[in-house]
Order: C-alpha cells, then structure tokens, then sequence
C-alpha cells in the first residue's frame, strides 16, 4: 500500500531504493513517555528504508563514500515536544479532563465495576508487586503483570493462567471509561480532538496535486485513538472493541475519489495487531452519518461538518476548553487573547510567547511542511507498547502508559483512487 503506483505514477521509493527526504514526514509524540515512541519510529522508519549503498555521495576526486553501517539511512524524525505543542498528548496539566477522570472514578458505574472485581483483586496481591488493588490504578497493576509474564520465567510460571487476560479485560474497559467521552465534543475526548484540526487539514490537502510527498507518519500514544473509535461509532456494534489496541494495532482513514468523478468519500480501515492478516473496513457511525443504513464510505463533506465544530485547534481553545491558566503557555495564550480583546485588534507576542503557542501555530507549521498530499490519503494509528513502570510501590498513576501508537497520513501525488 505505501509503495504503489497509481495512473502511471511513481509511489513511495521501496526499501531498496535511497530515502528521498522530500516524500516523507515523521513525527513522534516525545511526551512523558521515555524514549519508547520515539524508539518506535526510529525502528518503523529504519525498517521502511534499509541500508543500501545507493545511500552514497560522490567526492571531487571521483570516490564514493557510502555511508557508515553499510549505507544506513537517516530519516529525519521531528519529535514533538509537549511544552511547545499539545497536540498529540492533550490530557497532561488538562484541569476539565483531571475533573472528568475524578468524575469518572467516582461514577456508580465504575463503583459496580469495583464491586465485581473485588474477589479477582483479593488474589492478586502476590502478583503486582507491591501495588495498590483498586480499580482505578488498573493501568499499573495490568504494565507490571504483563511485562512480568513476558520477561520473568518464575512470575509467568507462577501466574495462574486466566489472571493475566481478566487483568486485561479490566484495564481495557477502565482506559476506555476514562480516555473517551459520553458527548461528541466532551473533553474525555480530547486526545483525538487535538489531532483533528490537522486531520481535516490533510484532507483538504490532499486534493491538491501539486505536492512531492508521499508519507507522513505520526507515532504518538495510543490516547488519542481511543477518542477516535468513540467519536466515529466503530464501538457500537462490536467492530472494534473498547479497548487498547494489540501490538502493532492500526486503524486507517483513506481519502478516496470516486470513479463517478464526484465527491470525494473518507474510509476508515483497522487492523489490531500483527495477528490480523489485512486492514478491514470499518463503519462509521456519528450525527448526520448512520453507516448501517449509509455503508461504509462518507462523502467528505458530511465528515468535515460533524467532526470540525469539535475540533480545538489553538493553544488557545485548549486552554479555555481545559480551564488551564498557566501550564502549557496558557499564561502567554490567554494574556495575548485578553489584550487583542480589549485592543479590538491583533496583539503581537514576544518570541518567547510565540514559542509556547503550540497547537495551533505549530500543528498548522507541521501541516505546512507536510507539502499537499494527493487525492489518496491513509491516517493510521496504532501499534502501542506496553514497558515497565519505574514508580514506587503502590503508585496511583492512573493515566500515564508507554504504549506507543502510530499515526501515518498517506498518499499517492498526484493520482486519484479509482472505486
């Protein structure tokens, strides 16, 4: 799929071929994760293009350098820090979604749910290390049990066996209570509302066919996803489940050109792990689009007027949006918003002030730099990790994860997808 030619034209350079900088854009969320997303898309990138020695420069007195470790090739990966830019780790010094998450914990919901895994907790006490038994640090006692069971041969053996896959049922469903939303635009959302703006932004970019570029991959938790099954309606019926995704889990969204020659139409595709063998097609399901009774492909229009009202695409919508006043350059955000108010004009800001505007600002730089991708455009994001917790015994972090994700928006320049 990233390697195909379309109406003649050249796709991706393959594996086999030198890297050519101008089809390609990587970006990988370097939150409070450590290094493991950034690390995943090293190793994503560095698989997509091997070494070759066509990775080679020619000097004036006629030799050939190829470069070091047998013609590695070095794809440039633009990290996206969470102190310049909140667009793909949004829920961090959030105030609303810190309120929604106590609301969630305290809900009678997650309090039944508490009660029915009461006997299940009074077992596990020899098998988490220390951590707390409660429902609300899932996420802790879940990473532990599993890294465990992967890397300790005592701890796997000793395990009964169907205690790691309800530790895992439970983890999914707390995950999903917490980083999703019972409203379309409400903030458990937020993970996925960030990133639209730059969704949206692609698809209208990909009609355009003026563009070298071919790929842009994005690795980033798997948070926002999650925000992203909600709000599509791929959960209702069991298509994908409400859950965390496997390994190397993607979901796709495709910008496709009918052969009719009219509207184009957006797909979304998933494939949840390394066990499945192919993407399947999916159906959406939102207000103004019911995918039963639609099918599975919806005209771009429809797409762009329920999800972009949603959208929070400034630094500035983040900080109201999250009631956030300091943290994250709201201070600088909302003082400049103020002063424009009252000046009824546009406020310049300082460099410093500038530099911390983030989303917006920096996700619209990104989108630029992204160049316009052509009519077939792929979004796809997956492939989590889970690591080791390095916190204390009994530690209560509840929303922090290494799981990594990616997220790739892909095209093929200047070709049309024929359905």
């Amino acid at each position: 799929m990233l390697f195909s030619k379309r109406n003649g034209n050249s796709g991706i350079a393959p594996y086999t071929s030198a890297f050519n900088l101008s089809q390609v854009q990587v970006y990988a969320d370097n939150s409070g994760e450590g290094s493991v997303i950034m690390d995943s898309a090293a190793a994503l990138v560095q698989g997509l293009w091997q070494a070759t020695d066509l990775q080679n420069t020619t000097l004036a007195n006629g030799s050939t350098i190829i470069s070091p470790l047998g013609g590695y090739q070095y794809v440039p990966i633009n990290s996206v820090s969470p102190n310049e830019d909140i667009t793909l780790d949004s829920t961090d010094q959030c105030k609303a979604f810190t309120t929604h998450t106590t609301t969630v914990y305290n809900s009678s919901i997650f309090q039944a749910k508490q009660e029915e895994a009461a006997s299940f907790f009074s077992e596990l006490s020899p098998y988490v290390g220390g951590r707390s038994l409660e429902l609300d640090n899932m996420w802790n006692i879940y990473d532990y049990m599993n890294v465990q069971s992967i890397h300790n041969t005592t701890f796997a053996a000793a395990l009964p066996s169907e205690y790691l896959a309800q530790a895992r049922d439970l983890v999914d469903w707390q995950q999903y209570q917490v980083f999703t939303d019972p409203s379309f635009d409400g903030i458990g959302n937020i993970g996925f509302r960030t990133m639209l703006p730059g969704i949206l932004n692609s698809f209208k970019q990909f009609q355009n066919a003026s563009t070298g570029l071919k790929l842009s991959y994005y690795a980033i938790s798997y948070k926002p996803f999650l925000g992203l099954f909600n709000m599509t309606g791929i959960v209702n019926d069991g298509q994908v489940p409400q859950a965390v995704v496997d390994y190397a889990g993607t979901t796709v969204f495709e910008l496709r050109q009918p052969s009719s020659g009219s509207e184009p139409t957006v797909r979304l595709l998933f494939k949840n792990g390394t066990a499945a063998t192919e993407y399947s097609p999916v159906t959406m399901s939102f207000s103004g689009w019911n995918g039963a009774q639609s099918g599975t492909d919806v005209p771009l229009s429809t797409f762009v007027s329920a999800f972009a009202p949603a959208a929070i695409n400034s630094t500035l919508d983040w900080c109201q949006a999250c009631g956030t006043t300091t943290e994250r350059g709201c201070a600088v955000a909302l003082a400049a918003a103020a002063e424009t108010a009252s000046s009824g004009g546009h406020q310049k800001i300082s460099k410093v002030g500038a530099g911390f505007l983030g989303a917006g600002l920096t996700a619209a730089v990104f989108l630029m730099a992204l160049g316009v991708l052509a009519f077939l455009g792929v979004l796809t994001v997956g492939g989590r990790r889970w690591r080791r917790k390095r916190a204390a015994s009994g530690s209560k972090e509840k929303i922090r994860s290494a799981s990594g994700g990616d997220v790739e928006l892909h095209s093929e320049a200047n070709s049309l997808s024929k359905v």
